[in-house]
Protein backbone atom coordinates (compact mmCIF):
# COMPACT_ATOMS: atom_id res chain seq x y z
CA UNK A 1 0.00 0.00 0.00
CA UNK A 2 1.31 3.46 -0.83
CA UNK A 3 2.10 5.78 2.06
CA UNK A 4 -0.23 8.78 2.22
CA UNK A 5 1.81 11.98 2.38
CA UNK A 6 -0.89 14.08 4.04
CA UNK A 7 -0.18 12.34 7.37
CA UNK A 8 3.45 11.23 7.12
CA UNK A 9 4.69 14.80 6.63
CA UNK A 10 4.12 15.24 10.39
CA UNK A 11 6.55 12.46 11.39
CA UNK A 12 9.24 13.84 13.69
CA UNK A 13 7.51 17.21 13.98
CA UNK A 14 6.49 19.01 17.16
CA UNK A 15 2.82 19.91 16.77
CA UNK A 16 0.10 21.58 18.80
CA UNK A 17 -3.14 19.61 18.87
CA UNK A 18 -6.69 19.94 20.21
CA UNK A 19 -8.70 17.19 21.86
CA UNK A 20 -12.31 16.56 20.86
CA UNK A 21 -12.49 13.31 22.84
CA UNK A 22 -10.43 13.57 26.01
CA UNK A 23 -9.34 10.44 27.85
CA UNK A 24 -12.29 8.64 29.51
CA UNK A 25 -14.93 10.34 27.32
CA UNK A 26 -17.48 8.27 25.40
CA UNK A 27 -17.72 8.05 21.64
CA UNK A 28 -20.83 10.03 20.65
CA UNK A 29 -22.31 7.30 18.41
CA UNK A 30 -20.72 3.99 19.35
CA UNK A 31 -20.56 4.38 23.14
CA UNK A 32 -17.08 3.01 23.79
CA UNK A 33 -14.75 4.92 26.11
CA UNK A 34 -11.57 6.60 24.89
CA UNK A 35 -8.72 5.08 26.89
CA UNK A 36 -6.34 7.80 25.66
CA UNK A 37 -6.72 11.41 24.55
CA UNK A 38 -8.00 11.66 20.99
CA UNK A 39 -8.02 14.81 18.92
CA UNK A 40 -6.97 16.55 15.75
CA UNK A 41 -4.50 18.96 14.18
CA UNK A 42 -6.37 22.28 13.83
CA UNK A 43 -6.72 23.79 10.37
CA UNK A 44 -5.84 20.60 8.50
CA UNK A 45 -7.88 18.57 6.05
CA UNK A 46 -7.78 14.78 5.81
CA UNK A 47 -9.20 12.78 2.89
CA UNK A 48 -12.28 11.88 4.95
CA UNK A 49 -13.22 15.59 4.97
CA UNK A 50 -12.43 16.20 8.63
CA UNK A 51 -9.31 17.47 10.30
CA UNK A 52 -6.34 15.11 10.68
CA UNK A 53 -7.01 12.87 13.70
CA UNK A 54 -4.54 11.69 16.30
CA UNK A 55 -3.97 9.84 19.53
CA UNK A 56 -1.96 11.43 22.34
CA UNK A 57 -0.09 8.69 24.21
CA UNK A 58 2.06 8.90 27.33
CA UNK A 59 -0.25 11.31 29.19
CA UNK A 60 -2.52 9.85 31.88
CA UNK A 61 -5.03 12.69 32.31
CA UNK A 62 -7.73 14.23 30.12
CA UNK A 63 -6.41 17.09 27.98
CA UNK A 64 -7.88 20.03 26.10
CA UNK A 65 -4.77 20.90 24.08
CA UNK A 66 -1.30 19.40 23.87
CA UNK A 67 2.04 20.05 22.21
CA UNK A 68 4.09 16.95 21.46
CA UNK A 69 6.09 15.01 18.91
CA UNK A 70 4.55 12.93 16.15
CA UNK A 71 6.36 9.58 16.31
CA UNK A 72 4.17 7.46 14.03
CA UNK A 73 1.15 7.27 11.74
CA UNK A 74 -1.50 4.58 11.98
CA UNK A 75 -2.23 3.95 8.33
CA UNK A 76 -5.57 2.24 7.82
CA UNK A 77 -5.82 -0.02 4.77
CA UNK A 78 -9.53 0.26 3.92
CA UNK A 79 -10.26 3.70 5.34
CA UNK A 80 -9.23 7.30 4.56
CA UNK A 81 -8.87 8.19 8.21
CA UNK A 82 -5.25 7.65 9.23
CA UNK A 83 -4.21 8.73 12.73
CA UNK A 84 -1.09 10.45 14.03
CA UNK A 85 0.58 9.22 17.22
CA UNK A 86 1.70 12.22 19.30
CA UNK A 87 3.65 11.87 22.55
CA UNK A 88 5.64 13.92 25.06
CA UNK A 89 9.23 13.95 23.81
CA UNK A 90 10.38 11.64 26.64
CA UNK A 91 8.21 8.88 25.09
CA UNK A 92 9.50 9.19 21.53
CA UNK A 93 11.07 5.70 21.71
CA UNK A 94 7.70 4.01 22.36
CA UNK A 95 7.58 0.65 20.56
CA UNK A 96 5.04 -0.37 17.94
CA UNK A 97 3.70 -2.97 20.38
CA UNK A 98 3.18 -0.35 23.09
CA UNK A 99 1.38 1.93 20.63
CA UNK A 100 -0.96 -0.81 19.40
CA UNK A 101 -1.78 -1.92 22.95
CA UNK A 102 -2.81 1.64 23.92
CA UNK A 103 -4.99 2.27 20.85
CA UNK A 104 -6.47 -1.22 20.52
CA UNK A 105 -9.79 -0.05 22.05
CA UNK A 106 -10.58 1.67 18.72
CA UNK A 107 -8.14 0.28 16.17
CA UNK A 108 -9.31 -3.32 16.73
CA UNK A 109 -12.05 -2.59 14.18
CA UNK A 110 -9.56 -1.69 11.40
CA UNK A 111 -6.71 -3.26 9.49
CA UNK A 112 -3.72 -0.97 9.78
CA UNK A 113 0.03 -0.64 10.03
CA UNK A 114 2.37 1.69 11.86
CA UNK A 115 4.45 4.01 9.68
CA UNK A 116 7.54 5.63 11.16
Amino acid sequence: MAIKDYATKYLGQIIRVKMNRPMNSKHPRHGYVYEVNYGFVPETKAPDGGELDLYVLGVQEPLDTFTGKCIAVIQRFKDDDDKLIVVPEKFEDMSDGEIMKLIYFQEKWFESEIIR
